[in-house]
């Protein structure tokens, strides 16, 4: 909250910081958003909710109200965000969450108008902890050092803590592995993090135990000179049977959790090289190499020439004759796997590469595909 909204916010305004010391330092956590108030009042001794009398604990504190009176008439979204101290943005985001509330009611369309004067209530989730905590979560090692450590991910394993899953990643876990021993630069939630695989995704993660490590690591993935390949299996049987496929990709417009191919200019430059290893009944299992390492880019390529990964929920549909098959086999992710990973050792120089073999689930659907 900044120094223009009262510590009551009954939509007064001061010019001016009168309010004792302790409320000051109100002010001075409620810099940084609201979450991060809630965090730093939480470990701070010396920070009572008495102090803010705008915070109401509800509940058992398992989330947290903010109420008052709208100081300036105008866009909903625009007065809350001045009378709350909460951004725009996170306005909007509370109010699809049926969170907020005016004169009693609840609201959901941030344009609607809303006079001064008016009631509002804002329900605010508890916020998480920011950093990762470490748990005792199995691990498949495949090399380990004392500068990086590879790791073989199991499918629906996510690599780092966010929203919707804020523990029982793979972070926590190496957390508790390497006994906090991980690069920082990748942050408090993400440390040792230099590149992901998505949750549904199998195989090889390389993770920096140092910042020496982490910077080495993080330059020959910018340079693309890092060494991977994929395993998928895809519908159809791709012609010709190898191939590059190219094309920039960026977050579609029509659908913020998807990726897709855009005009070059607009996304991120994109290059899968594929072959066939196999052919298969209505399907195919092809190696997929990758110049870059963009979000979702084997899904996405694939998927571009007509050839989606079986089993992939976002971006193909399993052919018909395919899915009484994958429910047969309770197979329900996508058919990828990061099965080989090669590099320059960031510290001693010398060249490494490590191979993951195919996971039981692709094998057993490989198999089924073979008859």
């Amino acid at each position: 909250m900044n120094g223009s909204v009262s510590g009551h916010i009954r939509g007064r305004h001061r010019l001016f910081d009168t309010r004792p010391p302790a409320q000051q330092q109100t002010a001075a956590l409620f810099g940084g958003g609201l979450s991060g108030f809630l965090v730093q009042c939480g470990e701070n001794t010396t920070c009572h909710f008495d102090d803010h009398p705008q915070i109401v604990p509800a509940m058992g504190a398992l989330t947290n109200i903010i109420a008052g009176e709208v100081a300036n008439g105008g866009r909903i979204d625009k007065a809350l965000a001045e009378a709350s101290g909460l951004s725009r943005e996170r306005i909007k985001a509370l109010m699809a969450e049926g969170r907020i509330s005016l004169a009693g009611k609840p609201v959901a369309q941030a344009s609607l108008k809303v006079e001064a004067g008016t009631a509002f209530a804002i329900d605010v989730p508890q916020a998480i902890p920011a950093e990762a905590v470490a748990q005792d979560i199995p691990l498949t090692i495949v090399y380990e050092d004392e500068h990086l450590i590879i790791v073989d991910k199991p499918a629906g394993l996510v690599v780092h803590p966010a929203a919707g899953n804020l523990d029982g990643t793979l972070v926590n876990a190496l957390l508790h592995h390497c006994r906090g021993q991980l690069s920082g630069i990748g942050g408090v939630a993400r440390p040792g993090i230099v590149h992901r695989i998505d949750k549904d995704t199998s195989g090889l993660l390389v993770v920096a135990k140092t910042d020496k490590a982490h910077e080495g690591l993080a330059v020959q993935f910018a340079d693309h000179s890092i060494e991977r390949a994929y395993n998928a299996v895809v519908g159809g049987q791709p012609r010709p049977a190898a191939g590059t496929v190219r094309g920039a990709i960026a977050r579609s417009v029509h659908d913020r959790k998807k990726m897709a191919l855009v005009e070059d200019g607009r996304g991120k430059h994109a290059v899968t090289h594929f072959r066939t290893l196999e052919a298969l009944r209505g399907a195919t299992l092809v190696e997929c190499r990758l110049e870059t390492g963009r979000t979702h880019q084997v899904r996405v390529h694939m998927a571009s020439i007509g050839h989606a990964l079986l089993g992939d929920p976002v971006y193909g549909r399993t052919p018909s004759q395919l899915r009484p098959i994958l429910n047969r086999l309770t197979f329900s992710r996508q058919a990828l796997h990061a099965a080989e990973l090669g590099f320059v050792h960031p510290v001693s120089g010398e060249r490494v590469h490590f191979i993951s073999p195919l996971p039981d689930d692709m094998r057993t659907l490989i198999d089924e595909l073979r008859h």
